[in-house]
């Protein structure tokens, strides 16, 4: 006997129907809520994929390329380039560079220092993004925030001329001892520690920009991490930000100043430190602007592109960790390396990059002494490349260290292509002469500044670009004070010699301090000296007024305008 009814058979197929008909549905949903997704992702990436255009004139938008991921935009803690170059189209300060490389208003619109204060008048206006005045609370407020301790800026000591801030950054005094005051809104006072000609042209960094209280509070802690946990002051904002893949800047409408911000839109359309890849943008007319390397820069001349030029300033180097449980510490190793390493074969032979000069100082050619090149005025010291010697030292230093035989010595480096070469030449050449065995500790950018800071290597490759125009940009950075000083070389001479390059007002003495600090760092081997960087780059034909900045952000696109008819 069949069990099974002819009705219970209807009931069952029936309910088979109806639960596909459920899944279907779910399907519809499912697939209708991913495009929807797809949809918001693609409209926040902007024109980051195919839709990207060097130059759009209907929009009165281009696009570029960043090479490096910001790692976050929180003006109290920014260290590095790519980081400052964003800022630098979406933030101001009380001063700036102006387009003849020359200290100028900002939202500050007029200043005034003497031996004792520094007066900075703003201009009444100066919005923030969210149409509110900016004012000197700001500023007093984002300088507190840096010197807090808890905070772990490693450029407070940039503050340090202010009265009472080294104190603060020390876990003495509390914030509000700083040496700041606003009698109104448009009016701040600064008190100095000590008398400085040249605090006005420190103010033009990262560190100094205004965060508005406020605003800062409601992030809960994510403040520039994110476009939406900024508040901006500069001519852009930044409209969407796809982290490692894109951000897009769109105009300020509330920016003070119409001769800024003539596009509509920037759009760094793409993320990668990848340089062939940014070419091929460049040559498919998706992005306005590329640099060069050696080996594509005989395509683009076969290609007949003009070809630009410029020295950013930036000195590169070898730095050693100090920290007394790295064997680094030890003076007869690093000077056996000192003796080791050619670096006119680094970049002739092997790196051959245009535009780059060997290393011979921390003080790059450009900057000015009295009356000349400050390296005119005190020349750098030279050393020998001389095998022998080398490795006299390198015994030595074993003995020293009670070593039988060196460990692995660890040299922490980037993950792009430069880094790539001079990292394995590195290690090919210590290996020959002096017969270390070195490990490359290759990171991306991110996880490189972390080790960095913790002082996770025995070698690291790393470099230097101005931030202020002063020798001391360059001549304070192995203070012991300073963490920027990856390696911590601590020495009571240097500091003392720092001390007279910060306080002395004569220039003279200025410049003679720089000298001996340059001088210091050799005899020391607290770095060695690689390069310093030339860049050759290409320019779309109609993308015009791009400034090139030793000082600020490193590719300036605030002035920059489109022309249809070139």
């Amino acid at each position: 006997m069949n069990s099974k009814s002819p009705s219970n058979s209807h009931t069952s197929a029936y309910s088979l129907s109806r639960q596909l008909g459920v899944y279907f549905l779910l399907a519809i949903v499912f697939v209708v809520g991913l495009l929807l997704v797809l949809n918001q992702l693609a409209g926040l990436m902007g024109t980051a994929t195919q839709e990207a255009q060097a130059v759009d004139i209907a929009n009165n938008s281009i696009s570029a390329a960043l090479s490096e991921e910001p790692p976050q935009l929180d003006s109290s803690k920014t260290t590095d380039a790519s980081s400052g170059l964003v800022l630098g189209h979406v933030m101001e300060g009380l001063l700036r560079m102006d387009l003849k490389d020359r200290l100028g208003p900002a939202i500050a619109e007029r200043w005034d220092v003497t031996p004792t204060h520094a007066t900075f008048w703003l201009r009444k206006d100066a919005k923030w993004s969210d149409g509110q005045p900016i004012t000197a609370a700001d500023f007093i407020f984002a300088w507190q925030l840096a010197l807090k301790p808890e905070t772990g800026s490693e450029y407070a000591s940039l503050l340090y001329p202010i009265e009472n801030a080294e104190a603060i950054n020390s876990g003495e005094l509390p914030t509000s001892a700083l040496g700041l005051s606003a009698p109104d809104p448009q009016t701040l006072v600064v008190k100095l520690a000590r008398p400085m000609a040249f605090f006005d042209k420190l103010v033009v960094f990262p560190t100094f920009l205004p965060i508005r209280e406020d605003f800062y509070k409601a992030t809960q802690g994510r403040f520039g991490s994110d476009a939406e946990e900024l508040l901006y002051s500069g001519p852009y904002v930044i409209k969407n930000w796809v982290h490692g893949a894109s951000m897009l800047l769109e105009r300020n409408p509330h920016y003070w100043d119409s001769t800024r911000g003539k596009l509509a839109q920037v759009n760094f359309a793409y993320i990668t430190s990848d340089a062939t890849a940014t070419l091929n943008f460049f040559k498919d007319k998706r992005i306005a602007l590329a640099g060069l390397q050696a080996e594509n820069l005989t395509e683009a001349l076969r290609l007949k592109w003009p070809i630009r030029r410029f020295a950013d300033g930036t000195v590169f180097y070898m730095e050693f960790n100090h920290r007394v449980d790295r064997l680094s510490r030890n003076l007869n190793f690093r000077k056996a390396i000192q003796h080791s390493l050619d670096m006119e074969e680094l970049v002739y032979k092997v790196t051959k990059l245009p535009g780059y000069m060997p290393g011979k100082s921390l003080f790059p050619e450009w900057l000015i002494g009295v009356e000349k090149p400050l390296r005119e005025e005190y020349p750098a010291s030279t050393v020998d490349i001389d095998r022998a010697e080398a490795k006299a030292y390198l015994e030595l230093a074993q003995k020293e260290l009670g070593l039988k035989d060196f460990p692995e010595i660890t040299l922490l480096t980037g993950d792009n292509p430069v880094s790539n070469i001079q990292s394995e030449w590195l290690q090919e050449v210590l290996k020959k002469t002096l017969g270390l065995t070195i490990k490359i500790d290759k990171q991306i950018f991110k996880q490189r500044l972390a080790k960095m800071s913790s002082g996770d290597f025995d070698l690291l490759l790393g470099g230097w670009g101005p931030d202020y125009n002063d020798p001391l940009t360059f001549g304070d950075l192995f203070a012991s004070w300073n963490l920027n000083n990856r390696g911590r070389y601590s020495s009571e001479t240097m500091d003392a010699l720092i001390l007279t390059a910060q306080s002395a007002t004569a220039t003279p003495d200025r410049m003679e301090a720089f000298g001996d600090i340059q001088q210091q760092l050799f005899d020391d081997v607290v770095i060695l000296p690689m390069y310093e960087r030339g860049i050759t780059y290409v320019v779309h034909p109609q993308l015009k007024g791009v400034k090139r900045r030793v000082i600020g952000a490193s590719i300036d696109y605030t002035y920059a305008y489109i022309d249809p008819d070139a």
